[in-house]
């Protein structure tokens, strides 16, 4: 697993440095770390929290899921991150909407939700800490419902390539036409014959286990 060496307070020094000092000797105290290995599901739909989390090391994949059982894919959360919705049902004590996955081997700072009254009102830091998440957060899904009102098909799965790009770091995408389709809402057959487009016109290029991106981002 990532960091298993690793400290809370190292883990806050490097992604969470504009912690103040106080809230970051609170955190190491109160709080603990949590392992999740890829492809471990981290939050189910309709669970209760008991902490919130702050990603410390790997990546983490949102979905939303649909009343069939299908998967929409919301966005990705990084070590420096911090999941908005997870803040507000563990404060309000309420169900979660989404389901969370660890993308990679992922380690985590659980919050126990009896610290985040004490959080919010002491701690400027944590106070701004949470409206800079809630403010990225917002604007992810502003992209994804842009996505979906005003794009295509070819178009949203352009724009999705692109994203994956970005937030992996990678141009090639190791992933495959199904779990593109599940994440896009669509069928496997569309996805494919998309990219066999997508191909032709110089912007991907096919392999059997990867997708590389050969267009500027």
């Amino acid at each position: 697993m990532p960091g298993s060496n690793t400290t809370i307070a190292e883990y806050l020094t490097k992604y969470f440095s504009h912690f103040d000092s106080e809230l970051k000797a609170l955190l190491e105290k109160r709080t603990t770390l949590r392992t999740f290995a890829a492809g471990e599901v981290m939050m189910q739909t309709g669970q209760y929290f008991r902490a919130t989390m702050l990603i410390a090391a790997g990546r983490v994949k949102l979905y939303r899921e649909g009343e069939d059982g299908g998967e929409f894919f919301m966005y990705y959360l990084e070590p420096g991150d911090a999941c908005a919705l997870s803040m507000i049902c563990a404060t309000r004590q309420q169900k979660s909407e989404i389901m969370a996955k660890a993308v990679e081997d992922t380690t985590v700072i659980a919050i126990p939700i009896e610290l985040m009254d004490e959080l919010m009102l002491q701690y400027k830091s944590w106070y701004y800490f949470v409206l800079e998440t809630y403010r990225q957060r917002f604007e992810e899904l502003l992209e994804v419902i842009d996505s979906i009102a005003f794009r295509s098909m070819d178009e949203r799965l352009e724009f999705y390539l692109k994203k994956q790009v970005r937030e992996l770091h990678s141009k090639q995408l190791r992933t495959t036409h199904q779990e593109i389709a599940n994440d896009l809402s669509t069928s496997r057959e569309v996805i494919s014959r998309l990219l066999k487009k997508m191909e032709y016109q110089g912007k991907v290029a096919l392999y059997k286990s990867y997708i590389e991106w050969l267009s500027e981002v």
